[in-house]
């Protein structure tokens, strides 16, 4: 019998407690994804777009590894995280998951944390430089799927932070889509927060330009990673494949 209809548990104030929480916690992200999923249909519909064409990453940082359990029991199944030790920590601790999560890494990557991420991660958003792609490549191991990459663009210029000029976006992409063991999927950005739909749309159509460009030049590439909760509807309208949620899945983050 499983623990959730075990019925002894009634005589066990804390137990029940902690079942009553347990499920409490299932239902909130159950419901927070329905919500995201019907606001990535809704933007879809009005972009005549396929909502199915549209992903969904849940950003898990900080979230703890139960709450990705029932993240995946509502059928979420990608997850993203942007600190290269707590990653690889939640993958292990859901390493009964493994086949059936996939996990992105979204975050800065220096050169001393590649191999981290080579060995355990199925996707990275974030690479900006060759050199840090060729560590990839290299440290891959020969066991594995290609690791699926995405480079990123700091499209709004802004000197805090990560991302590659756009006018160095061709060269960076041909020369990691040439890499064994990566495959180059496409670009990735996180604008500068804007208010007003018009000028959040401003750089995601950017984005969707240069991709246009690439696959015009022979890249084969399908992936735009962006929007957020905040500006997920005009990532969608400009040709957003994937989106990056997290608050609105799990709940104000709690830091250490």
């Amino acid at each position: 019998m499983s623990i959730y209809n075990d019925p002894t548990l009634n005589s066990y104030p804390y137990f029940a407690y902690v079942l009553l929480y347990v499920r409490r916690i299932m239902s909130v992200i159950a419901a927070n994804l329905q919500a995201v999923h019907q606001r990535i249909a809704a933007a879809a519909q009005q972009a005549g777009r396929q909502p199915a064409d549209i992903a969904l990453l849940a950003v898990s940082k900080t979230v703890p590894p139960d709450r990705i359990r029932a993240a995946y029991a509502a059928g979420q199944v990608a997850f993203g995280e942007n600190y290269v030790q707590e990653g690889v920590d939640k993958i292990a601790a859901l390493a009964d998951l493994r086949h059936r999560l996939q996990w992105h890494f979204i975050g800065p990557l220096q050169s001393n944390k590649t191999r981290l991420v080579a060995e355990h991660f199925d996707w990275v958003h974030a690479v900006d430089r060759l050199r840090i792609a060729e560590r990839l490549s290299a440290q891959r191991p020969a066991g594995m799927a290609a690791l699926q990459v995405c480079i990123q663009i700091n499209i709004s210029g802004e000197a805090s932070k990560s991302g590659i000029a756009p006018a160095e976006v061709p060269a960076l992409a041909h020369a990691v889509a040439a890499l064994p063991g990566l495959r180059l999927r496409g670009l990735m950005a996180i604008p500068e927060p804007e208010h007003d739909s018009a000028a959040q749309r401003r750089p995601f159509a950017a984005m969707r330009a240069m991709l246009q460009a690439l696959r015009a030049d022979g890249l084969d590439l399908d992936t735009l990673s962006m929007g957020m909760s905040g500006d997920m509807e005009a990532a969608i309208a400009e040709g957003a494949t994937l989106v990056r949620i997290g608050t609105a899945i799990f709940g104000a983050r709690q830091y250490p």
